[in-house]
């Protein structure tokens, strides 16, 4: 397929390749959609949200119709930095296509998901000759791969004030692991951060007893974290688990002992826990260490997020049945995986998430088939026609 018979999602997708949109930049990428979405007769709102000690975000936010059913498509522009271009086989913000794959950062987590969204809405619309039986909205961050406070959840209470009521909702985050096809997640884990501090006193290491060594009394403090059984997991979850992601002293001498050494840990966590029952197991698993001579203290950071599980049938039925009429399985329903702004979207309506085949999201050489963007474009396609009452 060469570049001038690109299908209209594939052709977008690279165009949206092309925006150098790294968070927070914006890079071009919602004014492309903001065009093409006018274009196609929807109102477009560009809305910048500011926080002190965070950048400002541009988000979008496109509706057409009225009424219900009000669903909307939810995702994100802004992408992860590229790395070494020069370990790319081609500029990572080119949006080339070589044999068939289009390649780009961004081009499955999730610009190759909103152009198949967005060229799926606009076909369907164009299909209904201007009386759509309800509402349909695009709901775009620029700060899903960043600190995710100028984004989404800012966006999502900016609609309500405008009136806007959403009935459910699609995630175009690339859900399926080896195929398009393979899973739809109609929930996701809770994820809980922590640091174990351990203070000591710093002195000479030929004179220990003038000193306090914080090292052991951490070592003791990680392992009763990593020898922490959680849960066994249920038919809707996986194990919670728990992992160590940082041990730091910030010591370069080796005759110093430390005055204070740190251990980071998160753990994404099913729906057998809540966020207060996990805080009050892991401060209880901690201070059952014994034999502690330092002073330590354990702080959570604030952006955790439950687990949450949707039920909607009319959504996921519905989807399900466009993905096995489009690639002939039937998808799982999982809860895998890390979180998105689902976690946001779930206290406004039911939420599920569906997208591209997720192998190459933030690697060198982020890549997706051509055939693959047509083919979940058709997916989103057939699943307005048959969500939206016919008439």
């Amino acid at each position: 397929m060469t570049a001038s018979s690109l299908s209209p999602a594939a052709a977008l997708a690279r165009d949206l390749l092309r925006c150098p949109s790294v968070t927070p930049a914006e890079g071009g990428a919602l004014t492309l959609l903001q065009e093409r979405l006018e274009a196609a007769g929807f109102t477009v709102s560009r809305v910048v949200f500011s926080e002190p000690g965070t950048p400002d975000i541009d988000n979008l936010f496109a509706t057409i119709g009225s009424g219900a059913p009000h669903f909307v498509f939810a995702g994100h522009t802004d992408v992860v930095p590229a790395g070494d271009s020069a370990a790319w086989r081609h500029d990572p913000f080119a949006g080339t296509v070589d044999d068939g794959i289009l390649y780009g950062r961004g081009a499955v987590d999730m610009k190759g998901g909103i152009a198949a969204f967005a060229a799926a809405a606009i076909d369907f619309l164009a299909s209904q000759g201007g009386d759509l039986p309800g509402t349909v909205s695009l709901l775009i961050t620029g700060d899903e791969e960043g600190p995710a406070i100028n984004g989404t959840v800012k966006l999502l209470d900016w609609a309500r004030a405008e009136g806007h009521r959403f009935d459910a909702c699609i995630v175009g985050e690339p859900t399926n692991p080896n195929a398009l096809g393979d899973a739809i997640k109609v929930g996701r884990r809770g994820s809980l951060s922590g640091t174990v501090t351990v203070t000591g006193v710093q002195g000479h290491v030929a004179y220990p007893h003038l000193a306090k060594n914080p090292v052991p009394d951490l070592m003791a403090l990680v392992g009763a974290l990593t020898g922490l059984s959680l849960d066994a997991g249920n038919e809707r979850f996986q194990p919670s688990n728990l992992e160590i992601t940082s041990v730091d002293v910030g010591n370069t001498a080796f005759n110093v002992i430390p005055r204070q050494a740190e251990a980071r840990f998160n753990i994404r966590f099913n729906d057998q826990w809540t966020l207060d029952s996990l805080r009050a197991r892991i401060e209880a698993a901690l201070e059952g260490v014994p034999g502690l001579s330092c002073d330590w203290s354990l702080t959570f950071k604030s952006d955790a997020s439950e687990s949450f599980l949707t039920h909607d049938a009319a959504l996921i039925d519905t989807l399900a049945d466009a993905v096995e009429a489009e690639t002939g399985k039937r998808p799982e329903l999982s809860t895998g995986g890390g979180t998105s702004d689902a976690r946001f979207i779930k206290n406004h309506c039911p939420v599920v998430e569906f997208g591209l085949v997720g192998q190459t999201m933030h690697q060198v050489d982020e890549r997706v088939p051509l055939d693959e963007l047509d083919r979940l474009a058709a997916i989103y396609r057939r699943f307005l026609e048959t969500y939206f009452p016919a008439g």
